[in-house]
Formats: C-alpha cells, structure tokens, sequence
C-alpha cells in the first residue's frame, strides 16, 4: 500500500514538473509579443527589413510583434541582450555577418556568440556601395578618380565607417588591400553619423549598405561608384561592381543579416520562425521592396546559415589579419 503511494506521488510530482516544461515548448505562447531586436540605427538596411516583416509575422502568429533598436558595439549590445532573454522564441536577434565572423576577433564580448545563440536563418544579403559625395567631391567620378586620389596622398586621406569590425569598415579595408593603397580609418557610432560626415566632406569616400544608400543616390546627394556583389543588382544595372569599376577581378564583399535566438529555444520554436520568416521573404510585395533597396531576400535554414558563418570566419579573419586589426 505504501509502495503504491509512493508510486501515486511520484507521478502526481512528474505530472506537475511536466506540464509547465510542456507548455514553455509551446510557440508562440498567446498573448506575449515577438520581439525583434536590431543593433543598429532606425533606418539601416536590417531596420528597413524588420519594419516590413514585423506585421507580416504578427498576422501569421496571432500575437504582437514589435522592433527595438539597441545600438552599440557593432551588435554585439542588440545579441547580448538576446542571448540573454527568455529561450522561448518570443526574442530574436537580427544580427549581421560581423557579430560571429569579426566581432569576437576585434571587441572584447561578454557572451559567445556561437554559444549563446542560435541560428534560425539568413535573411537577405546586403551589398555594400562604394559611396561618395556628389557636392563634397565632385571630382570622384569613378572609382579611378579615388584611386589616384589614395596614390597621391599615400596614408593621408581618410574613409568612414560605422563602426570597428563592421562590413562597412572590412569591405573598406578589403578594397585599400586588393588596390595596396593606404587611407586612415574613421569609426563613427553607426551609419548616420557617417553619412553626415560623408556630406560634409570630413571623409573621403564609405562602404555603406546599398540598401541604405539607394534612396540617396536617387536624390543626387552621393554617388554609387561601386557595388561589391559578385554581379550587378537588378534594380541598380548603371552601377557597375566594385570589380568592374576599380578593375579588381573577384572582388566581392557583401552582408548578409540573419535571425538568432537563444540557444536553449526549443527546435519547434525555431522551425516555426524559419517557416514564417520563409513565407515572409517569398510574398511578391516584400521581395520587390527589398530589391528596390538594393537588398537580395535569402532562402535558408539554420544549418546553411552556419556553414555561411563558418565560410566567413575563415574569409573575414584574414582580411583582419593582413589589415593588423587589433582587438580593443
């Protein structure tokens, strides 16, 4: 009698561990919004892209969906604050290539990235755009012109970007290494400030995210000199690439942004945000606002984008290792 008591308690204790573990697997859980956290300023490339996924996702999931921007430390504020939250797929990280390819090797981090967090999937690619002032320097024409420009000054002129480590700032640095030219680097707290200081001609030339970069050009403010994907982008067929226009076969440079959670969410969990996020990136409006910004949606999994990450460590960390970069 008393071995079946025991028996009766036992499973009464296992029923109630087991229920709250059975529904912290549920997803999304009803009521509590989805937050997407961005680590770079309102109207960057990943901003663009979260703001028009935002109520897509929230109409396929039935619960809020709201963007937060947390600047700072080239993402790694946005994926810390992540890694950190509730392992319940109700926050996801949308982080650039720079948070796991470059930024372990040049920032001192608090967390690990590769550890603490999940893939759930790469998003889209964004180009970067080799970018120049039209009133500041209306003499850089082509990238010829810039080129000739470094030669002259070897060391002296100067490029921006929005942050040490970041795309903006290794594509810069891939290109001084393709041409063995030297120009001092310009780190400012994101792309704005950058692009504020390009207008004003403190800096020479930005490799900034075409996306971000597309409506300016439109509105005759900076010139495109450049893309640095491997071929020209539809919605951009006057704008030679970085390879073209510099005669630098091969070149390419580009960021991809993709989806992370913390580590611990359950496999559901990020297999739901996969399919939604899969869906999202294939309705016809969304696909033609991206290419309209000069970006490339992406359709993956959360192992294809760790074997991009992979790929890009390997590339990233020598660009980092023949520029001398250092971490801070």
């Amino acid at each position: 009698m008393r071995r079946m008591l025991c028996s009766l308690l036992l499973s009464a204790m296992l029923g109630t561990v087991a229920a709250p573990a059975a529904k912290a697997q549920q997803f999304p859980i009803p009521g509590r919004p989805v937050t997407l956290i961005y680590g770079f300023p309102a109207g960057t490339s990943g901003d663009v892209y979260l703001r028009l996924a935002a109520p897509r996702l929230s109409a396929a999931l039935g619960v809020p969906v709201t963007v937060e921007n947390r600047v700072g430390a080239t993402g790694n504020v946005a994926a810390e604050a992540v890694s950190r939250a509730p392992a319940d797929g109700h926050t996801v990280a949308l982080v650039t290539v720079s948070l796991t390819a470059t930024n372990p090797l040049l920032l001192r981090m608090s967390f690990d990235p590769m550890r603490d967090l999940a893939p759930v999937m790469r998003t889209f690619d964004a180009p970067n755009a080799f970018t120049v002032s039209t009133q500041a320097r209306p003499q850089y024409t082509n990238c010829q012109a810039v080129i000739s420009a470094l030669r002259a000054a070897p060391g002296r002129l100067n490029y921006a970007s929005s942050g040490i480590g970041a795309s903006t700032h290794l594509a810069a640095a891939q290109f001084l290494q393709a041409t063995g030219l030297e120009a001092q680097h310009v780190p400012y707290r994101g792309g704005p400030p950058a692009m504020i200081a390009l207008y004003q001609g403190e800096v020479e030339f930005f490799f900034y995210q075409s996306g971000t970069v597309v409506e300016d050009m439109r509105a005759g403010r900076v010139r495109i000199l450049g893309i640095t994907s491997a071929e020209r982008h539809p919605q951009l067929p006057d704008v030679p690439t970085v390879a073209e226009a510099c005669n630098l076969p091969g070149f390419v440079s580009t960021t991809w942004h993709g989806l992370m959670v913390p580590s611990a969410t359950p496999p559901a969990a990020i297999a739901r945000l996969n399919q939604e996020f899969l869906k999202i990136n294939a309705d016809p409006e969304m696909q033609a606002r991206l290419l309209n910004l000069g970006l490339t949606p992406l359709n993956s999994n959360p192992a294809e984008m760790l074997a991009a990450t992979q790929r890009d460590i390997q590339h990233w960390g020598e660009v980092i290792r023949r520029a001398g970069l250092q971490r801070e």
